[in-house]
Formats: structure tokens, sequence, C-alpha cells
């Protein structure tokens, strides 16, 4: 470190902090980046499988706030000043041309979450921002309603602003590991306790497992109490080693958690919500046709959809299985048709932080002055991203609520 007095010390390297560090820098501070992990943008770089879903391209500023709960009124002024608009062209302009998928999900057109990553490290570099990787902080000492330092590996380090973009503790395996919430907690903040919400789920039926790694496109999952049906979602979902994942599913895990309050939980997939069950038994029996003299363990990959032959597989019986498809009961051919539109799930549970896209809870917005992200406790400390409680979906809305807070806060 060159010095130990700036302008402005950001604590966490990742999308919030990176973007504050860079906007800081740009108008002419003196800023200096603290990060733990050896690298910068360690969960960045992950994002989206890789591919980094850099933000949602929702031109309507209305249904793109209706995504962030009953947050949506705190950050309106948050988004007048620093939009999806915005954040699209600061990327671009930059040299990273972005492309937008379904649902209006924005990634890099390079697909590489690491070019996110490089273009706001060179930016730093760009207006002198210095930068201590390795660094894990050990306190901030705050008197009378302000930070007078960090203490980091024993040594004092002193600025006139602090921003606190430690992320949650989602993925605790990048450095989010909850040490921001302590932290404000230690200087008077109120901070409700994160849980995961936005997860996959665990199940109890192994069958999953048999099929890890395969997708149903374009699938329904319908969750029930008991045998009252609660609620439905429709899109793609992954089937995994410890159960079912995928965006649909993910955007699910906060409903199902209340569900799991009211008890047992199960789900029901239907893999072809299009077609009605006399429709689809019309199809199933035209395959057994065309393929009569086979075992109907060898016609499942014309029957299921690709890769989930071997769900059924695991859900009929092996003397089920080795039936001539020219002399298959009638109830059996039935059995296997309600299993494609309602194959079975018990939810056990929700995963924990770990697999958590994103987690609940955080510093109550009550607290910030969401204008500017600075603490309404302490005045010379801003807070940004994941540390708010504000719950979101899958698609972009994370991160365009890093770029966001941390960009204001970066202005501030």
């Amino acid at each position: 470190m060159q010095k130990n007095n700036y302008d402005v010390i950001i604590i966490g390297g990742g999308a919030s902090g990176l973007m504050a560090a860079a906007v800081a820098g740009e108008s002419g501070q003196s800023v200096l980046l603290l990060e733990k992990n050896a690298e910068l943008g360690k969960k960045l770089s992950i994002t989206g499988g890789g591919r980094c879903n850099i933000l949602n391209a929702e031109e309507d500023e209305r249904l793109l706030l209706a995504n962030y709960g009953e947050a949506d009124k705190f950050l309106f002024s948050a988004f007048s000043q620093y939009g999806m608009q915005d954040t699209y062209d600061y990327f671009e302009f930059r040299g990273l041309k972005l492309k937008v998928e379904g649902r209006k999900r924005a990634f890099p057109a390079s697909e590489s979450a690491a070019d996110v990553v490089r273009l706001l490290t060179d930016e730093m570099k760009k207006y002198d921002v210095d930068v201590q990787v390795n660094c894990k902080v050990e306190s901030l000492y705050a008197v009378d309603g302000k930070i007078e330092y960090v203490q980091v590996d024993g040594q004092r380090l002193q600025a006139r602003r602090y921003v606190l973009a430690t992320g949650g503790t989602s993925k605790p395996e990048t450095g989010s590991t909850g040490d921001g919430f302590k932290w404000l907690n230690s200087m008077g903040h109120s901070v409700n306790e994160p849980t995961p919400n936005v997860t996959p789920l665990a199940t109890k039926e192994s069958w999953p497992a048999d099929v890890s790694g395969i997708k149903a496109t374009a699938a329904d999952i319908t969750f029930y109490v008991g045998d009252k049906k609660k609620f439905k979602s429709s899109g793609d979902i992954l089937f995994t080693h410890f159960g079912i994942s995928g965006p649909t599913v993910l955007n699910s895990a906060s409903k199902v958690a209340d569900l799991l309050k009211q008890g047992a939980v199960t789900a029901t997939i239907d893999c072809y919500p299009k077609t009605d069950q006399k429709q689809l038994d019309a199809q199933v029996i035209d395959i057994l046709h065309q393929h009569k003299s086979k075992q109907l363990r060898n016609t499942l990959r014309y029957i299921a959809p690709d890769g989930l032959g071997r769900a059924l597989e695991s859900l009929l019986s092996p003397a089920e299985l080795s039936i001539k498809n020219s002399e298959l009961p009638k109830d059996i051919r039935l059995k296997m048709v309600k299993l494609l539109k309602a194959l079975p799930l018990t939810i056990d549970k929700l995963m924990g932080f770990e697999k958590a896209v994103v987690a609940d809870g955080g510093l109550d917005l009550k607290d910030i002055d969401t204008r500017t992200m600075q603490s309404k406790k302490i005045n010379n400390l801003y807070i940004t991203g994941d540390l708010l409680d504000i719950n979101r979906p899958t698609g972009g809305y994370s991160l365009q609520l890093c770029w966001t807070t941390g960009y204001i806060a970066g202005k501030n």
C-alpha cells in the first residue's frame, strides 16, 4: 500500500464494489479497494454459469422495479438516477457488446463473465484506483456516528468516506461469508437474518440423480401441500444429483419455503404442458406401434423428452420395462403417460447458502438513504449490493442492483 489515507476506501471487490471504485476514481477521488480473495470479482466471474447475466433489459422502469418486491418504492430514486439503460450504455460504450436473450436477459456478446471483470478492472487502473487483494479487514472502528478507520493486518487505514460492498451470504466459497452484516450490526444498524431464497430444491426421491444434468424444457411444475394445489411455474427445469434447479425452480424457492412451514410439499412436473393426456396417449400409441418388436425399455428415448427416458426407467418396474411393446397392457401405457404429465417429487428442503444464487435478509432499508446509498446511522458510510435486504428473482436483477447501488455510492 502506498499510503493509509484516502478519499474513499471500498471494502469488497465484487460487482458493486468494482463499480463503486471505478466511478469514484473517475470522479477524481483517491480510492483504495480492499478484497480478501486473491482475485477481484470471484463471484461475478462465475455468475450465469460463467456467461454473466449482466442485467435485465426491461425498458419499462415500473415493470423492472416490480421484480424487487416491496423494495420497489425505495429503489425508485436510485433507478431514476442510474437505471437499466444507463448500465447497458456504460458497458457498451467501453467496448463490451451485449446481447439480449429470452426473458430480456442480457449477456456479454462474448458470453464471458471474465470480460466484465476485466472491463471494470481496466477502468479502475485508468483512474489510479489502488487495489489490495488477499486483504482481510479485521474491523471497522466507528465513534459518534462516523468511521474513524479500518483495521487491516494490524494497520489502520483511513478515508473520508467508506463503501461497504462485501456481499451477502450466498456462495460463501467466493468470500460472501456475512462479514458486512456483522460490522453493520456492530455499528447499530438493523440487519434482518439472511436465508437462502433463490436456491435449488432437494427432493426425497432419488430418480432426479439418474438424469442429473438433463433439462426439461418449457415444462410446468405444480406445487402442493397435502392434496391442495398451491401454485404453478413454467419454464426450464434442471435435474441435479440432489433434486431440481434451473431458473424456474430458483425463482419458486421462496414460495416453497413458505409452503414447507404449512406441511409436506410435493410437486409434479408436466413435460408436455401443451399436449393434453388424450393427445399424448395417442402419440405414445403411435411410437409403440412403430417399435412394436422392441421392449419398452428400448423405446423410452422416443417417448420422453431428450434425456428423460432414464427418469421413466427409474419410475417403472423392471418387469414393466421388459414387456414387448406390441404386448404392453393399457394400464402400463397410461401409467407412463401420466408420469410424463406429472413426474412426482417430494420436496425435502431448500438447499443452503452454498447453492443459493440470492439470499434474502440484510440491511433494513429504513437504515439507508437509497437516493445516495448513505447510512442513516454512520454518516460517512455507504452500503451497496447484496448487503441490502432486497428480494429479487434470477434473470439479471441481482447484478442490476449491484450496478445501480455501486454507481450511486461511487458518485456520492
